[in-house]
C-alpha cells in the first residue's frame, strides 16, 4: 500500500518550523527532507526516523520499531499525534544529516 500524498503534507505541516521542509515520492512512498537534508521516510502512512543515539534520547529505548521496507534495517516508528516529538526529531535530525552528496552528471 502506498502513502497518501495527505499524510505526507500533515507530516511537513507539523515540521514547517524546523526549516525549509519538502517531502518527495519515491517508489509510492516519500521521503521528508529538511534543508534539503532527507530526515523522515514515510511508508504506508507511517512515520520513520533512523535509529541513531540523538533519536533514542528523543524517543527513549522502548519506542517500537519497524522496517519500513523489505531489507531495510530497523527504524523508529513515530507518533505523527505527538506533535512535540516529530518537531524535536526533525530539529536533531536536520542538526547531525549531512547533505546528500550531488549526483555526478553522466557523459554521453
Amino acid at each position: 500500500m502506498a502513502s497518501s500524498l495527505e499524510f505526507a503534507e500533515l507530516v511537513a505541516e507539523k515540521i514547517y518550523s524546523a526549516g525549509s521542509i519538502n517531502y518527495r515520492k519515491m517508489f509510492g512512498e516519500y521521503m521528508v527532507y529538511c534543508n534539503g537534508k532527507p530526515i523522515f521516510l514515510i511508508c504506508n502512512d507511517t512515520l520513520y526516523a533512523k535509529v541513531l543515539k540523538e533519536t533514542t534520547e528523543i524517543v527513549g529505548e522502548n519506542n517500537e520499531q519497524g522496517a519500513p521496507y523489505n531489507g531495510a534495517r530497523q527504524h523508529y516508528i513515530v507518533d505523527v499525534d505527538n506533535d512535540e516529538i516529530v518537531l524535536e526529531l526533525a530539529r536533531a535530525l536536520e542538526r547531525i544529516t549531512p547533505l546528500p552528496k550531488p549526483k555526478k552528471k553522466k557523459v554521453k
